[in-house]
């Protein structure tokens, strides 16, 4: 994971990223109601001129992930497996990153970026497709990006991953500046890893957002995530929340986790998820929206993006996880884990056509969208890394 340091910013490229897929040109014309939805931000009536440069700051490892579907099951061991789909995106962190930035929050990202051609399409990828800031991240002479192949079947996925950690900037980075001034960052905590700049974020004022990824030591001990300590929220999945707690039940275990850390949500896959306010003791559950899975990549960073954006602009517990819950769904529709994240393009037409059995779960959605046209053109995961001229 790189350190935030002053390395030069990242020199322009002669070539933008484009699409074949008409629908995925970001040149295309927009509904003028649908540009709207596209230009909504969620923090409008909180923002003042002495806020924040940013809303949220994250810092990972952005991968480049190739991702095939329609794969009938797993590849078997000596057989050569066709799959029906294929699509590239930028991965790992810049998942997140993405998701975040299409919610309209403004996003400061810290990565390390090969400079193999790779990491010149996630760099471009994400600071000139989604307007994500990327002056604290930094390009690696010689270092090739990681990369992640995923296949997805029968609601699953396998993954094979290959890359090497990033060398750490020369020179001292400039600590008080790391991370910048933001509303909120999102950290990813690891078993007995403690990261100098959570504390430091969460010292300048920021709220702190944490998932956290498997215990491959069998442990699960809480005690061994210090950072834990800094965090306002704190969003496992219900297999990953129960281990920790020692509980045999997703909601037992937020209650638990909530005696730990200011909000504990719980998320349990088509179930939908749980939370416990452990300040107010406000506890609210929203079932999981029925859906075609195409692809589940990503689908947990979107979540968080949600619930992030919910809770930086104020809204209830509930409408905090029915708002992620629902991004989660609209981004397994589509290939890829950055590029099928959601905008509020695809909120606001997901609203216009819901089933009336949601629309009193969702009501609040009322006064955030724009009513009628189409959902607007937006860049999805495409065979190819992209193409240098438009197609």
């Amino acid at each position: 994971m790189p350190a935030c340091g002053n390395e030069p910013s990242h020199q322009s490229r002669e070539y933008t990223v484009t699409s074949r897929d008409s629908r995925t040109s970001r040149t295309a014309d927009l509904d003028p109601l649908d540009s709207a939805a596209a230009d909504l931000d969620p923090l409008g009536p909180l923002r003042d001129p002495l806020e924040p440069g940013f809303d949220v700051y994250l810092t990972g490892t952005v991968f480049l992930d190739i991702i095939f579907t329609g794969l009938d099951s797993a590849p078997v061991r000596g057989t050569e497996s066709w799959a029906r789909g294929m699509g590239s995106s930028p991965g790992g962190v810049a998942n997140m990153a993405t998701a975040l930035a299409r919610l309209g929050l403004r996003t400061s990202l810290a990565a390390a970026f090969g400079d193999d051609h790779y990491g010149e399409y996630c760099w471009d990828a994400l600071e000139q497709g989604e307007g994500i800031d990327l002056s604290m991240s930094r390009t690696i002479p010689g270092w090739h990006s990681p990369v992640t192949v995923s296949m997805a079947y029968e609601g699953e996925r396998t993954m094979v991953s290959h890359g090497h950690e990033a060398p750490p900037p020369a020179g001292p980075g400039p600590f008080p500046q790391c991370p910048p001034r933001t509303r909120a960052a999102v950290a990813s905590l690891a078993r007995g890893r403690t990261e100098p700049w959570v504390a430091e974020a969460a010292r300048r004022g920021a709220r702190i957002f944490a998932d956290v990824g498997w215990d491959e030591s069998g442990r699960w001990d809480l005690a061994a995530l210090p950072d834990l300590e800094h965090c306002e929220a704190f969003l496992p999945n219900a297999g990953e929340a129960m281990r920790y707690t020692r509980t045999d039940c997703p909601r037992a275990a937020a209650r638990a986790l909530a005696e730990k850390v200011p909000v504990a949500v719980v998320t349990m896959g088509a179930e939908g998820s749980y939370a416990v306010d452990g300040r107010t003791g406000e506890t609210a559950e929203v079932p999981g929206i029925a859906v075609e899975e195409l692809d589940p990549t990503g689908a947990g960073d979107v979540y968080v993006a949600g619930f992030v954006t919910g809770t930086l602009a104020g809204w209830p517990l509930g409408d905090r996880l029915a708002f992620a819950g629902l991004t989660a769904a609209l981004s397994v529709q589509e290939f890829g884990g950055s590029l099928s994240a959601p905008g509020w393009p695809e909120v606001a037409h997901w609203w216009r056509t819901v089933p009336e059995t949601l629309r009193p779960r969702y009501g609040f959605l009322d006064a955030l969208v724009p009513p009628g046209g189409e959902p607007a053109s937006r860049r999805r995961a495409v065979p190819t890394i992209g193409f240098r001229h438009p197609v």
